[in-house]
This record gives structure tokens, C-alpha cells and sequence, in this order.
């Protein structure tokens, strides 16, 4: 495993442990040779964690839509910057660089972005890992919500334990060393 995407927000949050938190995983990326693939802005979390893993030596790939370039989002100092159509290429592009992913907080599009590369695992698009950083409590209620979606029969057992929850970005890497692919969702049932 050499390229860890990170997902996270374009703000900052209103606790400063969000920022701390961006800043541990980012100097733990670098410290341990990893390389950071992420959303290519210079903004919020994002901002904090590409600048903390070029602060320390470490690469930084960034994806951005040509939509948030053109507002000069693009953060103009990384490894190397890939400017795709839109936010599907995006998404494509971070998921064709990345070994595994990795939910910092975020909002809407942090969610959406994981939600699809667990989906994906789930399908056997790929078979990459994800996880969720869970800085103060921030991913307790979706971890809570994904236990309602076993006992509801809505998820199965094996794939809600195909995500990872932890306050330890440490923890989460070497979950990510012990990974093993699931059953697919759908098998072929023909025989």
C-alpha cells in the first residue's frame, strides 16, 4: 500500500482538534513513506493535510474539477495536480491512484465520496479499504446508523465490517495492512 486517499472537508470545522487531527495524519503519512491522494485544494482540512505532507517530505496527488480550478481553489504547490471535467473523473481519477480511503470529517461531498468507494468495494469494482477517522465522536451517529442498516436487514453483517471507525490514524493503517476483500455483494447465483 502506497497511496492513501484522504477525503475531508473544504472548511475547517469549528473545533481546532480537526485541524490537529489533519496535521497528525498528514505527518503520519509522510513519516511512513505514504503517499497523499486527495481533492487538490488548498481550502479547509484539505489545505491543512497536503500542506502537512509536503512540510514533511512526502508526496501530495490532488484531483480537482476544472469547475473549482477555475476558482482558484487548486492548491499550487503539490507533487502533481490532475485537472479532470468534473466531479465523476474526479472520483474515477482518486479511486485508480488510491489503495485505500480514508473519511477525515467532512460534509456532503466528504460523505458521498467514501459512501461510493465502499459501495464499490462492495460490488467488486475494486477492492480497496475504507475507513472513517473518527476525530471527538465526529462519525459515531453514522457508525451507529450503519449498525440500524444490520438490524434492519439493510447490510449485511460482513460488509458493515468492511469499514473501519477509529480516533487513530495508526490504527487505521494497519487495519489496512490486514485487509481482505469481502464476498461480493452479488454472486452468481446461476452457479
Amino acid at each position: 500500500m502506497k497511496n492513501i486517499c484522504i477525503f475531508c472537508g473544504s472548511r475547517p470545522g469549528n473545533l481546532a482538534v480537526f485541524a490537529k487531527s489533519a496535521r497528525h495524519v498528514g505527518a503520519t503519512l509522510a513519516e511512513r513513506g505514504l503517499n497523499l491522494v486527495y481533492g487538490g485544494g488548498h481550502v479547509g482540512l484539505m489545505g491543512v493535510i497536503a500542506d502537512t505532507v509536503l512540510d514533511n517530505g512526502g508526496k501530495v496527488f490532488g484531483v480537482i474539477p476544472e469547475v473549482l480550478a477555475d476558482k482558484e481553489l487548486a492548491h499550487p504547490n503539490l507533487t502533481e495536480l490532475f485537472v479532470v471535467k468534473n466531479m465523476h473523473e474526479r472520483k474515477m481519477k482518486m479511486a485508480e491512484l488510491a489503495d485505500g480511503f480514508i473519511a477525515l470529517p467532512g460534509g456532503a461531498g466528504t460523505m458521498e465520496e467514501i459512501f461510493e468507494q465502499w459501495t464499490w468495494l462492495q460490488l467488486s469494482i475494486h477492492d480497496k479499504p475504507s475507513a472513517f477517522l473518527d476525530v471527538e465522536g465526529y462519525y459515531q451517529p453514522l457508525n451507529q446508523m450503519i449498525k440500524t442498516m444490520v438490524e434492519r436487514d439493510f447490510l449485511s453483517r460482513e460488509h458493515a465490517d468492511m469499514v473501519s471507525f477509529s480516533p487513530s490514524i495508526e490504527y487505521l493503517l494497519e487495519t489496512f495492512g490486514r485487509f481482505k476483500s469481502p464476498t461480493p455483494k452479488w454472486v452468481d447465483l446461476a452457479g
